[in-house]
């Protein structure tokens, strides 16, 4: 959810501020790139060489820099559109009463300002400050905005006192800006089956068959549904790529028959069902024990039909919404229709080998989405995330309506 996201962390002068040291760590682990703005109170708890250490980026302090006879300036308003998020954790009733009424008298005020992305504020302060009238109306102010309190815990406080105002967790800030992103996102409480990759019939224990496919396709498939919210299961011939999303559940096969067998173990439960994966339409029709050595200059091998996967989900379809892949090298759209009607499908996407940059092994796809209603729509070469966010747009278009 966070994976390539600006976030922008302001910290303020609060005892709570020795927590942004997890934060920051959990940001850039949930794979964010994060900058922090420290108010020059808060430098008093938790230093700029701590933070920039680990956020990996300069800490900015103050409107110039001074260093080695060298001026420059943090562009406060350059910053504010950096960020896809901010996060101002521990909010102080001292910034959040600035924040209420634009007073704008620090760097970290003067960005907050030009911030246009969701802002999230944590407040910290002590229990009578915290139950004051005047905090309540910050409160209301800051959330008329547009903004959204983290709620504070209650527990044991700086003062000794024990009450509401203790800064949320490290975790729990997190989870509450993940929570609440997702909200908007259109796959949101989706489960998604994607397959993906090849599949190798053994011949003997050092053979196979097999083909091309790299799983790229897929996998980009899976991050890209993940990350517009949606719970992932992804079945994976043998790849040499790796995934790792909290969104994503990896599960690893070989063959034909592993694939069919965990595809029809998830299938009833999911809403969406993309079959992206290159599936061997014949195996050996024995497997040798041991290698077969080399003997005649000629060599058979009996093949027999694998269970068509595809086909048998859609006999079994209820509420899913099922999509295949077609790659065809001639008569192609007609060939991806008959697919379409003759396996039940809501969808089929279309690629040929015809077209450069297309196929097994590329880092680029050029694809025709066809609807259950013979709608064609074609997309220009592009890689394949790009490709995976308009297979996906067209879906949730469709589930949608």
């Amino acid at each position: 959810m966070l994976g390539g996201k600006n976030i922008l962390l302001g910290v303020t002068g609060g005892i709570a501020a020795y927590k942004t040291t997890f934060l920051v760590r959990l940001l850039i682990k949930a794979g964010a790139n994060v900058k922090v703005i420290l108010t020059h109170s808060a430098s008093s708890f938790v230093t700029p060489l701590t933070l920039a250490t680990l956020s990996k980026n300069p800490v900015h302090t103050t409107f110039i820099n001074e260093e080695d006879g060298r001026v420059s300036w943090n562009n406060h308003v350059e910053l504010g559109l950096w960020a896809d998020v901010m996060i101002i954790a521990p909010a102080t009733a001292n910034t959040m009463s600035k924040m209420a009424h634009g007073n704008c008298d620090n760097l970290l005020m003067a960005t907050y300002l030009s911030a246009k992305c969701p802002v999230y504020f944590a407040p910290a302060m002590d229990l009578d400050m915290f139950i004051h009238p005047s905090t309540s109306q910050t409160f209301d102010k800051l959330t008329s905005f547009g903004n959204s309190m983290i709620p504070a815990n209650t527990g044991e406080l700086a003062s000794g006192l024990v009450g509401e105002g203790r800064m949320a967790e490290p975790e729990e800030i997190v989870d509450f800006v993940i929570r609440d992103l997702s909200k908007e996102l259109p796959l949101i409480d989706k489960k998604v089956l994607i397959t993906a990759g090849p599949t190798y019939e053994a011949i003997d224990p050092v053979r196979f068959i097999g083909n091309h496919s790299s799983g790229l396709m897929g996998y980009e498939l899976a991050k890209k549904a993940a990350n517009l919210g949606a719970e992932v299961y992804l079945i994976s011939g043998p790849s040499h790529l790796t995934i790792q999303h909290s969104q994503i559940n990896l599960i690893k096969i070989t063959s034909a028959d592993e694939m069919y067998k965990e595809v029809h173990a998830l299938y009833q439960d999911m809403d969406i069902v993309i079959c992206a994966a290159a599936v061997s339409d014949y195996k050996p029709k024995t497997v040798a024990d041991q290698k077969i050595k080399k003997s005649d200059e000629e060599f058979n091998i009996p093949l027999v039909k694998n269970k068509d996967i595809l086909f048998s989900l859609g006999q079994e379809k209820k509420d899913q919404f099922l999509v295949g892949f077609a790659l065809e090298t001639e008569n192609e759209e007609e060939n991806a229709i008959g697919k379409l009607k003759r396996k039940n499908l809501d969808a089929i996407v279309l690629n040929s080998l015809n077209d450069a940059g297309a196929g097994f092994g590329k880092q680029t796809n050029k694809i025709s989405y066809i609807d259950k209603n013979f709608n064609i729509k074609t997309f220009k070469l592009k890689n394949k995330a790009e490709v995976a966010q308009d297979i996906l747009n067209e879906i949730i278009i469709r589930i949608h309506a």
